[in-house]
């Protein structure tokens, strides 16, 4: 709901400061510079990276927005309820949790845990996997970084046109008025969806990919030490130190 709200936010910043200066909404519709800026830099982006690699890149700004964010204290406590289940059971008593999780990670973990994999081997690959993942993630981050660096020189690309256009039909003062407002319009695209859009996005998935990052280390080191079959409170004690929740997220998380 809050990065619904910050592009709200942003959109309505803008039309604020026009209006505010007695401007026309009207003024920034200007579909010449839109077709320039926008359709420039999806062509710059399709010549740039594999069509692939710009499909994971808008799945992962979709997701962006249905993110809900998983308590890693939370999780902690899962692992210390497996962790009695496992010194009761062993690791078959498990077997029911992996079909119900909705995190494919989390099932690949009890999975390894279930099928009795060796301690070092479950580490080795839940590390590998979730580097894999990692880099999929600085990929789709490095497209919008890309694009938010194309965006505002082909807003200026459109300036020059409009400008070209202005120079042309100066005995049409139509003309003109019509070619600067094209110019000026298309470097406020430009910049505005780099600025604005494109690198606040970037960020945003670089922060969410440094949250699964930790997510999936706790849950790697969980799998090892549910392998272990250690106490129950040494399983609590040992995977909070992975928990980066500060004092105000516990009192927050609490209330």
């Amino acid at each position: 709901m809050a990065a619904l709200a910050a592009v709200g936010l942003i959109v309505a910043v803008v039309l604020a400061a026009q209006l505010a200066e007695g401007g026309r909404l009207r003024a920034l519709l200007q579909p010449t510079a839109a077709l320039v800026v926008f359709g420039g830099s999806a062509a710059a982006l399709l010549l740039s990276f594999p069509l692939a690699q710009l499909r994971r890149a808008g799945a992962a700004v979709r997701r962006t927005f249905r993110h809900v964010s998983r308590s890693e204290q939370a999780l902690v406590a899962r692992f210390e309820q497996y962790a009695v289940r496992v010194r009761r059971r062993g690791s078959a008593a498990l077997e029911n949790e992996i079909g119900p999780t909705t995190d494919p990670f989390l099932a690949r973990a009890l999975g390894l845990v279930v099928d009795g994999v060796d301690a070092h081997e479950i580490r080795h690959a839940l590390s590998t996997f979730s580097r894999a993942a990692e880099e999929v993630d600085e990929e789709c981050a490095i497209v919008l970084e890309t694009a938010a660096g194309y965006a505002p020189t082909l807003g200026i690309l459109g300036a020059v046109l409009g400008l070209i256009r202005v120079m042309e039909n100066l005995a049409t003062p139509a003309a003109v008025g019509a070619g600067i407002a094209v110019a000026f319009v298309a470097t406020v695209y430009g910049v505005g969806v780099a600025n604005l859009v494109l690198l606040p996005l970037a960020a945003r998935l670089r922060a969410l990919a440094r949250q699964a990052a930790a997510e999936r280390e706790l849950i790697t080191e969980g799998a090892v030490v549910l392998r272990q079959a250690l106490h129950p409170r040494v399983v609590e004690a040992h995977l909070r130190g992975f928990v980066r929740e500060t004092a105000a997220d516990k009192e927050e998380g609490a209330a």
